[in-house]
């Protein structure tokens, strides 16, 4: 219970609970005025970090916004004391898969699972894909994605849409009307039987997205030279996890990247390259910035920690499988490759591409069919909880990358490239309330039995980490601390978010001549 103060007209302070006081007393013969709280909450002590700055000083929180920040804030009704720790803005995950169930696979996380994950790591905000199959109504298939989540998120999230099938209702009637209502940003596959579009479609998507002024994120995969390269490898029954691995290799993720940047600077539309794995995609996009066109990029932990060798697997073979996602991890001179692209500003977001299967399931990635070929094993490792500790670990802690440009990549460029900026993804009077708070010094090894996804495993057991977050805070309420993790148990208090439009969605400004 907060404690407060009565002033007396002789100066004295005698301090009283607030819950046992009227709005002013009698004490000993003389009127006395409750000193009113200014804030809800203040966290005291600790040192704010932004994508900006570094400064030590107060919080302070009221009705689930930041409403002050100073050296030193007066009384409020809550206190958290961040000493030696770092007060940052909330993580956002804008890349997760959450509730995609598919006819071989059974996804481990829904709303409630992935969410407590999200927060158990620091995350404040998520945006997980609802999936058009082809034939289906796009529309229809946002509301039956909103009936998963109503209800059942510890984080605030929004959705992207991913676009399997096109169609003239689709792309001149659904998307734009979804566009304006808050779903501005869209998936394109260049690769998966039951995703891939085409050279032609892909255009048509890059046109609707410039006219509606949506941002439009690619994964680049070649679907026929991967057909091709898996078909060749089982013919030579080379078809352990391993050998997934094989039939994706930088070639054709590199190839398929130049071509997204082709239809992107003939459209004349901005896009976003998501989970780039190495130096040859890498490189694509910093040319393609370097020529003044508006391309974007996502890397992600399992590109700058896991290696193509983690899916030989360790004890027999199938346990590769655990590590099977795409594109696959390569090795460690493209970890060198994704640090150049983070410390350079190649890379605008570093997202988990959170996709949890089951591994010893018959219904994940030790399927009947999953046995049989890596083919048929479910594409998608779980990382939403580890996400920032992994970047934090490696990249502030070794040296690699600063204190604010770790902000940025996990929260405040997110906030700004899918349009929850200002509210998202800053520590400034007038933003939400979405803070983590930061251990620099928390030393400890990732275990599947201390994480909170829907998972029965993670593929980083056994990985040492230095940092972790203490509590989480969204809105001003406590979502998560690690001294107690039954808040998690709390009702879920996450909110739909319609995002705003993007500027980094603008096509490019034409200079043209005074005539």
């Amino acid at each position: 219970m907060a404690c407060g103060h009565i002033r007396t007209t002789c100066s004295d302070k005698i301090s009283f609970h607030w819950s046992s006081l009227p709005d002013r007393c009698v004490y000993s013969g003389w009127e006395c005025a409750i000193v009113t709280p200014e804030f809800d909450l203040v966290i005291r002590n600790g040192t704010v970090v932004t994508a900006a700055d570094v400064v030590q000083c107060d919080v302070g929180i009221k009705n689930g916004k930041i409403s002050a920040i100073a050296e030193r804030l007066p009384v409020s009704a809550s206190d958290i004391d961040a000493s030696d720790l770092f007060v940052m803005p909330g993580g956002i995950d804008s890349h997760v898969h959450i509730a995609q169930d598919s006819p071989d696979a059974k996804m481990a996380d829904d709303f409630a699972t992935g969410s407590r994950s999200a927060a158990a790591g620091g995350n404040t905000t998520f945006i997980p894909f609802v999936v058009q199959p082809r034939g289906a109504s796009l529309r229809q298939c946002v509301e039956d994605y909103h009936q998963l989540a109503a209800g059942q998120c510890h984080v605030d999230y929004g959705f992207h849409l991913i676009i399997t099938d096109p169609s003239s209702v689709v792309l001149g009637q659904e998307l734009p009307a979804l566009v304006r209502d808050g779903y501005t940003s869209f998936k394109v596959f260049m690769t998966y039987d039951d995703m891939v579009l085409n050279d032609r479609q892909i255009l048509e998507v890059f046109d609707c997205a410039r006219r509606e002024r949506a941002l439009v994120m690619v994964h680049c995969e070649g679907y026929d030279t991967i057909k091709f390269m898996t078909e060749r490898l089982e013919t030579q029954a080379r078809t352990q996890p391993f050998f997934h691995a094989v039939s994706r290799p930088e070639p054709i993720e590199r190839e398929a990247t130049h071509r997204a940047i082709s239809f992107s600077e003939l459209i004349d539309v901005p896009i976003m390259i998501v989970h780039v794995s190495g130096r040859e995609a890498m490189e694509q996009v910093r040319w393609a910035q370097q020529k003044g066109l508006k391309i974007y990029a996502e890397t992600c932990p399992q590109y700058i920690s896991l290696t193509a060798d983690d899916l030989k697997g360790i004890g027999a073979p199938e346990a590769g499988g655990k590590y099977v996602c795409s594109p696959p991890p390569r090795d460690h001179d493209s970890w060198e490759a994704i640090w150049e692209g983070l410390r350079l500003g190649v890379f605008s977001t570093f997202s988990s591409d959170h996709c949890p299967f089951y591994y010893d399931s018959p219904v994940g990635k030790l399927s009947p069919k999953g046995k049989q070929s890596f083919r048929w094993i479910p594409n998608g490792i779980p990382g939403v909880e580890t996400r920032m500790q992994i970047l934090f670990s490696e990249g502030v802690v070794k040296g690699r990358i600063t204190l604010e440009q770790f902000v940025a990549l996990t929260s405040t460029n997110h906030a700004k490239m899918y349009g929850l900026y200002p509210q998202k993804g800053s520590i400034a009077v007038g933003c939400d309330a979405d803070i983590a708070i930061w251990d620099p010094r928390s030393k400890h090894t990732i275990t599947q039995s201390a994480l909170h996804h829907g998972s029965d495993y993670t593929p980083w057991e056994g990985f040492e980490v230095t940092g972790c977050v203490v509590k989480t805070i969204l809105r001003g309420r406590v979502i998560f601390d690690r001294a107690n993790d039954s808040v998690l148990n709390s009702a879920p208090a996450g909110e739909f978010m319609k995002r705003k439009f993007s500027a980094y969605a603008a096509p490019q400004p034409h200079i043209t001549s005074a005539e």
